[in-house]
């Protein structure tokens, strides 16, 4: 116990301890960003899915709205939880990039086996594996080439919605808007010049 002691005085009292400690977790932080982009948000948003689906569910009904709801949310959230998490943790074993579609087969295989098992059986495992790895991968095909084309829409998103030079219906800016101002000033003092004029 005192060895770790002296060899914590040590790293607080050192510089170069500090800066390494301190890259160590920065490097930490941005490793926990890719996993929340890749993971925590997909389950989240099919979470949200799953609740819409309920919503509409024919099941509704005879079970009940809150419960159908939350029954398709948390099994919606449940499989793109373990689908993003096996994917992911194929990337990191395999080292390869978050674009490679490889990761989404061999993990859509691996979660779709053990979910399938536990749901079906052998049959279950093999069925839901090929399920998976296809619809997995087919979401994240469609994903990458959809990608650019969602980026490209943000960067322009202010041009998106661009006003014709005929229509009745002006964006100002701040000079504009100042005249604007100035002109409704002036005809209030008018209005009010004439309410005093009359009574």
């Amino acid at each position: 116990m005192a060895a770790s002691n002296d060899l914590n005085t040590d790293q607080i009292n050192s510089p170069s301890s500090s800066s390494s400690s301190s890259s160590s977790s920065s490097s930490n932080a941005s490793s926990v960003d890719p996993w929340k982009e890749r993971i925590f948000i997909p389950t989240l948003l099919a979470g949200f899915a799953g609740g819409g689906v309920g919503l509409v569910s024919k099941h509704r009904k005879v079970l009940g709205l809150s419960k159908v709801s939350a029954t398709y949310a948390s099994n919606f959230a449940i499989v793109t939880g373990c689908y993003c998490g096996a994917r992911e943790f194929v990337r990191v074993s395999r080292t390869g990039k978050p674009d490679d579609l490889l990761n989404s087969v061999i993990g859509g295989f691996g979660s779709g086996a053990i979910l399938g098992r536990l749901q079906g059986g052998q049959t279950g495992a093999v069925r839901y594996s090929v399920i998976f790895a296809v619809v997995g991968t087919a979401i994240d095909y469609a994903t990458l080439k959809l990608k650019p084309a969602i980026s490209r829409l943000i960067e322009e998103k202010e041009s998106w919605l661009k006003l014709p030079e005929w229509s009745p219906i002006r964006i100002l800016d701040d000079e504009a808007v100042a005249a604007k101002r100035a002109r409704e000033q002036q005809i209030y003092r008018n209005v009010h010049n004439l309410n005093k004029e009359e009574s």
